[in-house]
């Protein structure tokens, strides 16, 4: 009789360890969501101070011209397909880093009040993307991580959810933005 207690408790025992880890995994997958939308209304963001940027009419035609176009880019991109919403995300850095490369022209425009409030507000919109973007990219990872034990490929504890991806992208705030 004491040995059918003792497997008893072990089997309880061993249930509730399946089920905090599987409870732990789709904490990490309701984290991931988060993380995403939270990157994607940062991103959004940043489209919207850049759009603001060009509306003030301080750029070169040309930088203006490249920039609208890559924030069009970014804000129409599928988020569903992450190689094409990457990539636009990575034309919008490209194109702010082309119009906001000089330090010194960067430092001519902010001289304007209402253009300088704008460009601190993009750099500070930058810097959130980069860690917004780390965030993801820690809880990508540490799902992985939980998803590769043998015990949740065993008992399958993931069950149907997608394995966990991350959004590579440029991320680098403009060479002009970070300087002063």
């Amino acid at each position: 009789m004491t040995y059918w207690i003792v497997a008893a408790l072990v089997i309880a025992g061993f249930a509730l360890y399946l089920s905090s880890t599987a409870g732990r995994l789709d904490r990490l997958h309701l984290r991931l969501e988060a993380d995403r939308l939270a990157l994607d209304r940062q991103l959004q963001h940043r489209c919207g101070v850049a759009a603001e940027l060009v509306a003030a009419g301080e750029l070169d035609p040309a930088s203006a011209l490249l920039v609208g176009q890559a924030i069009h880019q970014a804000r129409t991109a599928d988020r569903e397909d992450v190689v094409a919403w990457a990539g636009a995300e990575s034309n919008l850095t490209r194109a702010l880093g082309l119009a906001l490369e000089d330090p010194d022209d960067t430092a001519e425009l902010s001289r304007d009040p209402a253009t300088g409030e704008v460009l601190r507000e993009l750099a500070g919109a930058c810097r959130r993307v980069q860690l917004t973007r780390r965030f993801l990219d820690d809880g990508v990872n540490a799902c992985r991580v939980m998803r590769n034990h043998r015990m949740v490929r065993w008992f399958r504890l993931a069950g149907h959810a997608p394995w966990p991806m991350g959004i590579d992208f440029e991320d680098t705030p403009p060479e002009g933005l970070t300087v002063g």
